[in-house]
């Protein structure tokens, strides 16, 4: 039979969102299941927001802002930038879509961790780019100093995720200094920051305030997380005025829903609450991280909204053994799961499942 796609596709793994509860509650004949699989904030939508989508919904016969004016303008404000330096997208999984459509030809290569963000292989590979992965460290984490020996004459783009998802692992402001000193200047460096509301390490460094000035870096951040808006899609740079024109010619047009965009200014309007709910969470990632090392388990500190747990060749059958008592967590095999910080309610039925799958 004739070949319609590209063959190198077949070896390209297929992105794996978290299982829904609905189909495992059902399976298991129970009223309901949890799902600590996807790094979702388990508190609703910030007040506001949904008052928002219902008002722009009364104009969805019509396209949106496809400038994003007023959304680029509220980040603008919020974070001191200015609004030409600013580029909206579904995600910020789809901004890094952009950025290497934008900085690779096919046979350029995009350098990153790993393991890191699933989609990082998906998006090169996706672009014709090469992939460089880096292993993580033994504490697993970035290893900047093997990235930046990595970096070679064809290399048009570095991801570093910070904090690290899966792991949660975090890189410094001295690492990271050292890092972009090494860096050839027609090198693009990203730092993605969808976690970056959850850190609390004073050395870990907000890269808008820190690097923002800096003509190769791109900020990348993500309403999903902290900001509620995961249904929705919505993510955000910031890059130098040159780069943000650039990636705006090659941004699918009217990518950023009008829906979105209404939710997104409710969303921003509400950062009291944002702090309270990532409180919130960062109170029981500390209990789920030292109940957890309790259990013998060598979770990393983290600075996300989830914990890392390292068990190697144990990673699928734990993973199956919550999933059999409700729990839906992330596993990623043979290295370890990732578990969503949920309600005090869910983390408990959690490590009650966590706990009895260690011990089987």
């Amino acid at each position: 039979m004739t070949r319609l796609t590209r063959a190198d596709l077949d070896a390209l793994p297929n992105y794996v969102p978290g299982r829904n509860i609905a189909d495992l509650a059902r399976e298991l004949g129970i009223a309901e299941a949890i799902k600590l699989a996807s790094n979702e904030v388990p508190y609703g939508p910030l007040p506001g927001v949904v008052e928002a989508i219902t008002e722009a919904a009364r104009s969805v016969h019509r396209y949106p802002d496809m400038g994003v004016v007023r959304l680029r303008d509220a980040i603008g404000e919020r974070f001191g930038v200015s609004p030409e330096r600013v580029v909206t997208g579904c995600g910020s999984v789809a901004l890094a879509e952009i950025l290497a459509k934008a900085t690779c030809l096919p046979g350029d290569e995009i350098v990153y961790s790993w393991r890191s963000f699933e989609a990082y292989p998906i998006i090169a590979a996706g672009g014709g780019a090469t992939s460089v992965r880096v292993p993580n460290t033994a504490a697993h984490g970035h290893d900047l100093a093997a990235m930046a020996e990595a970096i070679t004459d064809q290399t048009r783009m570095v991801f570093v995720c910070n904090p690290n998802n899966p792991t949660g692992t975090s890189v410094r402001t001295a690492e990271i200094d050292r890092f972009l000193a090494e860096v050839p200047s027609d090198v693009l460096v990203v730092l993605d920051e969808a976690y970056r509301e959850f850190v609390t390490d004073p050395d870990v460094p907000d890269a808008l305030e820190t690097y923002g000035d800096r003509p190769n870096v791109v900020v990348l951040r993500t309403m999903s997380k902290a900001w509620g808006l995961a249904g929705l899609r919505m993510g955000y740079l910031v890059a130098q005025p040159e780069v943000a024109t650039a990636l705006r010619k090659v941004v699918t047009p009217f990518s950023t829903s009008m829906v979105a965009q209404a939710a997104a200014l409710a969303a921003l309007e509400q950062e009291d609450e944002v702090r309270r709910r990532c409180a919130l969470v960062v109170a029981e990632r500390d209990r789920l991280t030292e109940a957890l090392r309790k259990l013998s388990v060598a979770v990393p500190d983290s600075q996300a909204n989830f914990v890392w747990m390292p068990l190697g060749d144990r990673t699928a059958e734990f993973a199956a053994a919550c999933e059999s008592r409700g729990v839906i967590v992330r596993g990623f095999h043979p290295e370890g799961v990732r578990v969503t910080v949920g309600t005090p309610e869910e983390n408990d039925l959690f490590l009650a499942a966590a706990e009895a799958a260690l011990k089987d």
